[in-house]
């Protein structure tokens, strides 16, 4: 492991302690695990960083554990240098199993066909990793054996691929909205968010998917890709619903550069506006008849109530707050993501292993992008953000930044349990969070998430939208708002 600063084995080290420590969560009654982890958003089985062993990578004598995660059935150990662990975990999507002996550690020097960019760097960073899933062993022969990888080969930007779908999606949205109603008010606010400053990250995440799958499935039925068009629309507008009953709750004063929705209407009308344009995208969806979608994207609006109300409250031991962060995560950002993208991939006629790709790919996906927003809260000023710098502080949040710098400083602790509600709490906890490594490891997080995405996008048919699904992965960790 010498190709590890110390920095950054001290950042993989806290990470992988951190990811494993959630394991000892699945104690208890079977019916309580599911309760509290049923969303629990480890990553998904495949690319695992390997640090310590007896090379003495996890400094001071550390062993780190291996950390494989899986889903739908998929095994999840953790290995130390000395063996599997012997602990059985909850999967969170409905599987509660026991530790897999079988699953081998690691091979030294094993690599991720991560590309170049930000994902090359941390591929140069750590050279051993996960063994590679067997769907990719055609794929692996080249681009995991050569320094350049194919992010930067493909020079591919998805929001020009898809410049003729995406032009008018914001318009299509608002004619939508107009249609609905002949209150003049109501779609004034219900379109405010709509005027196309909006970076329709989720839009564009969701119809790359669906002209990658159509191609790896030879459809070329435009009523299906039209259908798919209308889940990237349903996913904006749910998104988009959800920011406006996000500034009325938090009472933000700011919005994408401007003022935000609660600043100028009364609060009362804009939360019944918020709810409006989810009336709206339900009548869209209703419009496909297609019940598996009806209800792939139902559990969207049932995630982001739950992790509306999860955000409201705070754990009080290190291992709650972290599986408490990372469900929480999920259910307000990922799901949305994970979920449309399974939607899109159940139109195009994908069997079901290829839409459970999908949807981990749009997990991984968003969990990566709520990271580096954390991230971002406390590294951009308030103009790059369009939004108030150290916003989630002043909320009471902890964030991925706060629990990782918990690690070095305790004092933390009672600020969390507190919501940074005395004074001087937001300037000292802001001040500590950039003491300690609490940035670093959060950016490894996003990372090591689209890392993931990148190779379970690896397993659809090669075209120009599957290489833009590849390149979203640089996209989320570079992007700079």
């Amino acid at each position: 492991m010498a190709c590890l600063s110390s920095s950054n084995r001290a950042c993989v080290r806290v990470v992988q302690e951190k990811l494993c420590q959630l394991l000892a969560v699945a104690k208890g009654p079977l019916g309580q695990q599911q309760q509290q982890q049923r969303d629990l958003s480890l990553p998904a089985s495949g690319p695992v960083v390997n640090v310590g062993g007896d090379g003495g990578g996890g400094g001071g004598g550390h062993r780190a554990a291996l950390l494989s995660a899986g889903s739908g059935g998929t095994p999840l150990v953790a290995h130390s240098v000395s063996g599997p662990i012997k602990r059985s975990f909850y999967t969170g999507r409905g599987n509660f199993i026991q530790p897999a002996a079988a699953l081998a550690p690691a091979r030294a020097g094993a690599r991720v066909p991560v590309g170049t960019g930000a994902l090359f760097e941390l591929n140069q960073k750590c050279s051993a990793t996960a063994n590679l899933h067997p769907c990719m062993r055609g794929y692996s022969s080249v681009h995991t054996q050569q320094p350049a990888g194919p992010i930067r080969e493909y020079n591919i930007d998805p929001y020009i691929l898809l410049e003729d779908e995406l032009k008018y999606i914001f318009e299509d949205i608002r004619q939508e909205i107009s249609r609905a109603t002949n209150h003049q008010e109501l779609n004034k606010i219900a379109v405010y968010y709509f005027d196309g400053q909006g970076k329709a990250f989720r839009p564009m995440v969701a119809i790359l998917m669906a002209k990658a799958l159509n191609y790896h499935m030879h459809n070329e039925n435009s009523d299906v890709m039209n259908a798919q068009r209308q889940i990237a629309m349903i996913s904006e507008m749910i998104h988009t619903a959800s920011l406006v009953h996000d500034d009325v709750i938090d009472q933000s004063f700011a919005r994408r550069g401007k003022p935000s929705v609660n600043v100028l209407w009364n609060h009362k009308k804009v939360t019944q506006a918020g709810d409006y344009i989810l009336a709206v995208a339900s009548m869209l969806l209703a419009r496909l008849k297609h019940d598996e979608v009806t209800h792939i994207l139902s559990q969207v609006l049932t995630d982001l109530v739950q992790g509306e109300f999860m955000q409201l409250g705070s754990k009080e031991t290190e291992n709650e707050r972290f599986a408490h962060y990372f469900t929480k995560t999920y259910r307000k950002t990922a799901s949305l993501i994970a979920n449309s993208l399974k939607a899109v991939a159940v139109l195009s006629g994908a069997d079901e292993q290829m839409a459970e790709l999908s949807f981990q790919y749009g997990r991984n996906l968003g969990l990566a992008f709520q990271f580096v927003d954390d991230l971002l809260d406390f590294v951009s000023s308030s103009e790059a953000m369009g939004k108030p710098a150290a916003a989630d502080l002043k909320l009471g949040l902890a964030t991925a930044p706060v629990l990782f710098a918990c690690e070095k400083f305790p004092e933390l602790n009672p600020m969390i349990l507190r919501r940074f509600r005395e004074p001087g709490d937001v300037e000292r906890a802001y001040e500590l969070v950039h003491q300690s490594q609490g940035l670093e490891q959060t950016r490894f997080l996003a990372r090591k998430h689209c890392i993931e995405a990148l190779r379970l996008a690896s397993q659809i048919s090669e075209s120009p939208y599957q290489k833009g699904l590849i390149v979203v992965g640089d996209f989320v960790l570079n992007r700079m708002k």
